[in-house]
């Protein structure tokens, strides 16, 4: 069978529960967030995933991430990767869609204008490609822990589509989504499922 992504995105900080845009800001797990990636892990535990035994598991390096991956029992199985952390929002870094609004323009819109002084959306894009390129090339499942942003993006060049789609498919903290196959070309098999944070 060929390879599927399984992705993890971090459980609920401070500033997610805000709407700050946190890229590099390495922004710690509250206690909510702590418990959704247990549960999280819980759930991976449990069939039909068993622990997941053959995956290959890597995480972006921030502690929000890391922290959800070592929660969920998979950290001493991954692999730090800068490949995998936030976009980069530069001036900003921090600020809500309102705060940036008043600093920018008024319909402002991130998948559209971007940010300044960060990345570019197309070397979001180029990231996720690698991420992609490196999934496609295994030859076993592979599990991330990221972030909502990097990991939209990556949905969308999985589907061979403008990074600038990921703007359609939101993506909740410490959710768990599956990027697969359909006849023979790749898929969306799984998105935003939280249903075991709601026990």
């Amino acid at each position: 069978m060929a390879p599927r992504i399984l992705l993890a995105r971090h459980g609920q900080t401070e500033w997610s529960l805000l709407g700050k845009h946190t890229g590099r800001t390495d922004i710690p797990l509250i206690e909510e967030g702590r418990r959704g990636a247990k549960l999280l892990g819980e759930r991976l535990q449990r069939s039909p995933w068993s622990s997941l035994p053959d995956v290959e598991v890597r995480t972006s390096p921030l502690a929000r991430a890391s922290e959800t991956c070592t929660l969920a029992g998979f950290g001493v199985r991954a692999t730090d990767w800068d490949a995998l952390m936030e976009w980069d929002y530069g001036a900003y870094e921090g600020l809500t869609p309102p705060e940036i609004r008043a600093i920018s323009k008024p319909d402002w819109f991130i998948w559209r204008d971007g940010v300044r002084d960060g990345e570019t959306l197309a070397q979001v894009g180029a990231r996720a490609d690698e991420v992609v390129e490196w999934a496609q090339s295994e030859d076993r499942d592979v599990l991330v822990f990221a972030h909502g942003h990097i990991l939209r993006v990556l949905a969308a060049r999985w589907l061979d589509l403008d990074p600038s789609f990921g703007a359609r498919i939101r993506l909740d903290p410490a959710s768990l989504s599956i990027l697969g196959w359909a006849y023979g070309a790749p898929a969306l098999d799984h998105w935003n499922d939280t249903a075991h944070l709601e026990s």
